[in-house]
């Protein structure tokens, strides 16, 4: 009996033994694992750190300013224009330029109509600028600049060039507007591809009637020419003829209306004498 109780007891001081052990193994294991998650933790801090540290360094580094801005679609006066409005300066960080800011900032210039912005380390920043060209005026309350979209981008100052045709007659609802332009571009573009008295050079107003058709006045004709928008193309030739044979006739300088919307010609209306 003596024997079995002695060995009762030795089981349970190992049994004990043996708990407390597994203990001491979970929390080794346990503070294992905090370590590695710490070590984890302070390498990836020092790498940060080193990181900013760096990306500080380059900030002000002189081997990252900017010292040259590279334009291009612009030049003059409005170059200049955009580096003001920008603030941009050699004591500037070309790493360091918030591209996204700047290309509002130039957005917003009146001439031009958009821009592209590009860093070339170490010192250069590219700007690819598209400059408005203006096509015709647009009259509503004031003169506005069109250009070669059919877009209004610019009011008309007194030192402006004004020296464009005339379009009338816009609607005051937007999109309408929008639409008449874009059926006005049609006759520039038509315009653009001839020559001398009958190219956009010689035309002096575009007038957008209510009807949907459109009126064109030319600086040597003292006449309305009308006709379908879309259909200008195919009427010019025409139009040049009936304008000789008026010449040849010696009547050209009492038409009063050329109407182009007849299938096998034109109508053509005279001063009463």
């Amino acid at each position: 009996m003596k024997k079995r109780a002695i060995l009762t007891k030795r089981s349970l001081r190992e049994k004990r033994g043996r708990a407390v052990f597994a203990v001491f193994g979970v929390i080794q294991r346990i503070g294992s694992g905090f370590l590695k998650i710490f070590l984890f933790v302070a390498v990836i801090a020092v790498v940060s750190l080193s990181f900013i540290s760096f990306y500080h360094y380059l900030l002000t580094s002189p081997y990252m300013k900017l010292e040259q801005v590279d334009m291009k679609g612009v030049d003059g006066k409005i170059r200049n224009e955009l580096i003001e409005m920008c603030g941009l300066n050699s004591e500037q960080s070309l790493l360091g330029l918030n591209l996204n800011k700047l290309k509002k900032r130039m957005d917003e210039h009146p001439w031009v109509r958009s821009v592209k912005l590009e860093r070339r380390f170490p010192h250069t920043l590219i700007v690819e600028a598209e400059k408005q060209i203006p096509a015709a005026l647009a009259l509503t309350d004031r003169f506005y600049y069109v250009n070669q979209r059919g877009e209004i981008f610019k009011m008309v100052s007194e030192s402006d060039d004004n020296d464009f045709p005339i379009i009338t007659g816009l609607s005051k609802n937007r999109s309408r507007a929008q639409e008449q332009l874009d059926k006005t571009m049609h006759v520039i573009n038509v315009l653009d591809s001839e020559d001398d008295l009958w190219s956009l050079d010689g035309v002096s107003e575009i007038h957008l009637r209510k009807n949907g058709e459109i009126s064109l006045y030319f600086n040597h004709l003292r006449a309305e020419v009308t006709f379908k928008w879309d259909e200008f193309g195919d009427k010019i030739d025409g139009l040049k003829k009936v304008a000789e044979h008026l010449s040849q006739s010696g009547k050209i300088d009492t038409v009063t209306h050329i109407n182009l919307n007849y299938e096998d010609g034109a109508v053509v209306s005279f001063r009463n004498s």
